[in-house]
């Protein structure tokens, strides 16, 4: 007795589409990963250039007239204690200090409205030197960091430690900050603010 052949019914059985096919999106996403990676592992790496202002983490760029990068806190602590800012730098740096501010920092004095209106009206004293930075409104901390970087010819005054932390990564860069009644300078031996070891 032999056996009755069934045939198969197609409206019944379902097409199955191979795990290995390239219309599936996560396969071709692997293979489109694979394939950057291999390009990047060909490509020449980047290698930052050195900084030739700096001798090892001494800045030559850095010299008076001292032009210090200026941020919303600092101005605000300044007020709180009551500082004259550039007179306080002068006291601190031994020398003439021209506070910049950009544009970033002034757009964010003005977002904080009438209760810090005398900041800016400190602001845009003419003393402070106002510099454009081409971000369009980015967040202020990293406009300075990115001007920092960027030069290499500023201090940068802040009393936020986040920021702080970012700038003391930057070599050659000294941070400026408010402690007690007066200023303080950070990665600058030289100045008579600087902290003492000892």
């Amino acid at each position: 007795m032999g056996k009755s052949k069934q045939t198969r019914k197609f409206a019944v059985t379902k097409k199955i589409i191979s795990p290995k096919d390239t219309r599936i999106a996560s396969v071709a996403e692997k293979a489109k990963k694979k394939k950057e990676e291999e390009q990047k592992k060909k490509e020449p790496r980047q290698v930052e250039q050195a900084v030739s202002s700096l001798f090892f983490q001494h800045n030559e760029k850095l010299g008076p007239p001292y032009h210090v990068l200026v941020d919303t806190n600092f101005i605000n602590f300044s007020i709180r204690k009551k500082l004259d800012i550039v007179r306080s730098m002068m006291d601190c740096l031994l020398a003439k200090c021209i506070p910049c501010i950009t544009d970033c920092v002034m757009g964010e004095l003005e977002k904080l409205g009438g209760k810090y209106k005398i900041a800016l009206r400190l602001a845009k004293d003419p003393r402070f030197e106002r510099i454009p930075c081409d971000c369009k409104g980015c967040y202020a901390d990293d406009c300075i960091t990115q001007m920092a970087k960027q030069w290499r010819c500023f201090i940068v005054a802040t009393c936020d430690k986040e920021l702080r932390g970012r700038i003391r990564k930057i070599p050659g860069v000294p941070c400026m900050y408010v402690s007690g009644y007066r200023y303080t300078v950070e990665r600058m031996p030289e100045a008579y603010g600087a902290p003492r070891n000892g």
